[in-house]
């Protein structure tokens, strides 16, 4: 049996799955942005290739790995359009139990409080799935991301020297964690603070 299709909102903030539907808009979204996300988005290291895929495919591949549990992959919508991403990646059960949540929103929409509720919304869901650590890692150049992290009193951890290959070079990040457990004791976000509203 197949698990129920996630549909999460709050705020006017909803994260769904990709569908075949979201092409046109997707690659649309992805194109005006790629600029903005340049800085921010891991790719390969040199003497590697990023394999071309279509979208019909990444949309399966991402399906696959969800109903396997090993991504959580969704995307950001506001206003009735298709404005970023947030995935837990990396995901690890048995003894961990966590993974490594990543987002980004249309440079449009910056600053408008989608990508601290994007983060919440999908903490709360993969703690509710059962993981117990979700991690996130920022480029310390990376003052957008930063801001999401300081909102919701997300708890520092340290660096990882040279942990991605990101814009032409392996960049530092600065690693950053909840727990279920911080969770349930609020020791991070207690609902919704009025710095992450509209």
């Amino acid at each position: 049996m197949r698990p129920a299709i996630p549909r999460l909102e709050r705020n006017g903030v909803s994260l769904r799955l990709l569908t075949m539907r979201d092409e046109r808009e997707w690659l649309a979204l992805r194109q005006r942005n790629r600029d903005w996300l340049r800085p921010w988005e891991a790719t390969v290291p040199p003497g590697q290739v990023d394999p071309v895929i279509t979208f019909r495919t990444f949309v399966r591949r991402e399906r696959a790995a969800w109903r396997e549990r090993r991504v959580f992959p969704f995307v950001i919508e506001y206003g009735g359009e298709l404005v970023g991403r947030a995935s837990l990646g990396r995901i690890e059960w048995g003894a961990e139990r966590g993974g490594t949540l990543g987002y980004w929103v249309s440079q449009h929409v910056a600053g408008r409080g989608i990508a601290p509720m994007a983060v919440v919304l999908l903490t709360e869901y993969a703690f509710g799935q059962g993981i117990h650590r979700v991690e996130i890692a920022i480029r310390p150049e990376n003052e957008a991301s930063l801001a999401v992290v300081r909102k919701l009193n997300v708890r520092e951890e340290g660096t990882r020297q040279s942990y991605l290959f990101i814009d032409g070079a392996w960049r530092d990040h600065r690693i950053f964690a909840v727990t279920s457990d911080e969770h349930r004791a609020g020791s991070w976000w207690t609902g919704v603070p009025e710095s992450v509203r509209d």
